[in-house]
């Protein structure tokens, strides 16, 4: 009941960011800000591709629509580090130059905290290139904590 109430509201959020953790398969992942699991939880209910990241770069989830075009399941894949995840599609700009991967919307909406959009060209595996626009923001929680970055894409 009353006893065991914490002393502030930092206090209450930290229990509650203690106790959630994300399940895949048999393994637990690490505790996860509550902005990433409701980030986590509405990527979830859309029919648009979304990535999310965390604050490292590490893929932390990505939905189904992302799962067709990258065909591989998050289940199955479950959290990747930068260089592995970013590893499975090629991207070019309009003239298929290749863009290096810090120059991707996703790592400079990481490394500058701020929004990026971007129109390019994406191959993912043998499949055929597929021209679309990519728009990634950082997650700044409360107090301006940084808690990673998000990206959406569609075919233009």
């Amino acid at each position: 009941m009353c006893g065991n109430r914490p002393t502030s509201d930092l206090d209450a959020r930290q229990d509650v960011e203690d106790s959630v953790l994300f399940l895949r398969g048999d393994a637990i992942s690490s505790p996860k800000p509550i902005q990433i699991i409701l980030a986590r939880q509405l990527a979830s209910s859309l029919a648009t591709p979304i990535l999310i990241v965390d604050t490292e770069g590490t893929l932390i989830f990505y939905n189904e629509p992302a799962e067709v075009i990258l065909d591989q399941r998050f289940e199955e894949t479950g959290e990747m580090p930068a260089d592995a995840w970013s590893g499975l599609f090629a991207v070019a700009d309009e003239a298929r130059k290749p863009i290096a991967q810090e120059d991707r919307p996703m790592m400079m909406a990481l490394s500058e905290r701020k929004p990026y959009s971007r129109t390019v060209w994406m191959q993912c595996g043998h499949r055929e290139w597929l021209h679309v626009n990519i728009t990634a923001f950082p997650l700044i929680g409360e107090e301006r904590q940084f808690l990673g970055a998000q990206m959406i894409f569609w075919e233009v």
